[in-house]
């Protein structure tokens, strides 16, 4: 994912967490774009990710976040 997507994704994110839980997704998700940008990222970083955001996000997004961390998830299926 290029800085764009990244800060994309990011305001996507922030957008659906829980009011004052915003700098822990960006927390969150900083460590995974560095992971990204140093072509370490695996599908277990994925699958750590996945609940820290869910303990974190509105309870009404958690099915739209799931939906797409899962599609981006396919991506690192190889890893």
């Amino acid at each position: 994912m290029d800085k764009q997507g990244q800060e994309m994704f990011l305001n996507f994110i922030l957008q659906r967490v829980q009011e004052g839980k915003e700098d822990e997704a960006r927390e969150i998700l900083a460590e995974n774009f560095k992971k990204q940008e140093e072509g370490t990222f695996t599908k277990d970083d994925i699958e750590q990710f996945i609940p820290k955001m869910i303990s974190i996000l509105k309870p009404d997004k958690i099915e739209e976040i799931q939906a797409v961390a899962k599609q981006f998830a396919g991506s690192y299926g190889n890893k």
